[in-house]
């Protein structure tokens, strides 16, 4: 299969999904498994949330390499009216890779953030959610090799429906270089992250997302599909939600495809009372 049609036919099952579901599911209390889990399967939920994601990747390349993401990626969300919320998320890569860019070599740090925000509906109807707003690169990377040296930004949009332990949706934004070191990289591409969840009421899920990367400039692609199942923790007081599942890379930028990879993630929930 190629990746044309693989995400023809991704996008083909989550437009069926989201027909196929039209009743809503009655809220729980909002301490609640199945309700934290609902929320926390919305990237732009309504709740405090400090995920620690870490994405390992091996056999990358022609030097076998491998590469160690830990992205921190906390979400806190401001009530602007009784209609609207802002949902601000930022993303903070820390990369340790191996025998990436040549044999025996290898680079640690942080790479260039991404931090979204998104004005998003306060009141859902029907299990509807949308955002909408703005990405903004900042090149915090301590590492030339980790980063584009470039001030990036453009705009992002999300769209889901949740019914019935059901969350289907997408999320995309496309970035633009506008400022930054003549030395960097312009950055010019294209994020798109179709993803369906299945929450059952104990607040165990699987999710399966395709996180699809078009770079204009270059015209490659970089595309995984992440599978993960995970359940709610709770040590004390506190609410985790544990995710873990293989990472397939489907198309990789030239030379650069990795054979196989594991996601893990660690996300501390701060639920409003």
């Amino acid at each position: 299969m190629n990746l044309k049609t693989f995400i023809n036919l991704s996008l083909f099952c989550i437009l069926g999904t989201f027909s196929a579901f039209a009743q809503e599911e009655q809220k729980p209390a909002a301490n609640d498994a199945a309700e934290i889990a609902k929320k926390l399967a919305n990237p732009i939920g309504a709740l405090i949330s400090v995920p620690f994601q870490n994405n390992m990747d091996v056999g990358i390349g022609e030097f076998n390499g491998s590469r160690n993401t830990l992205n921190f990626q906390p979400i806190i969300p401001f009530d602007l009216s009784e209609k609207f919320n802002l949902i601000t998320r930022y993303i903070i890569p820390i990369i340790a890779q191996h025998d990436i860019t040549e044999e025996n070599s290898q680079q640690f740090g942080l790479a260039d953030a991404l931090v979204s925000a998104w004005i998003s509906n306060a009141k859902v109807k029907r299990g509807v959610v949308w955002g909408l707003g703005s990405a903004f690169l900042i090149p915090t990377a301590t590492d030339d090799k980790l980063g584009s040296k470039k001030f990036g930004l453009g705009p992002t949009a999300i769209l889901l429906k949740q019914a019935n332990g059901w969350t289907f949706g997408a999320l995309v934004n496309q970035v633009w270089s506008v400022a930054g070191s003549e030395e960097g990289t312009d950055v010019n591409q294209m994020y798109v992250q179709p993803f369906v969840t299945y929450n059952w009421k104990t607040g165990t899920g699987l999710t399966v997302n395709t996180e699809f990367t078009h770079y204009w400039e270059s015209s490659e692609n970089n595309a995984f599909i992440n599978i993960m199942a995970g359940g709610i923790l709770k040590f004390g007081k506190q609410l985790i939600q544990a995710q873990v599942g293989p990472r397939i890379q489907v198309a990789a930028t030239e030379g650069n495809k990795a054979d196989f990879g594991v996601r893990t993630a660690f996300i501390f929930v701060f639920p409003k009372k």
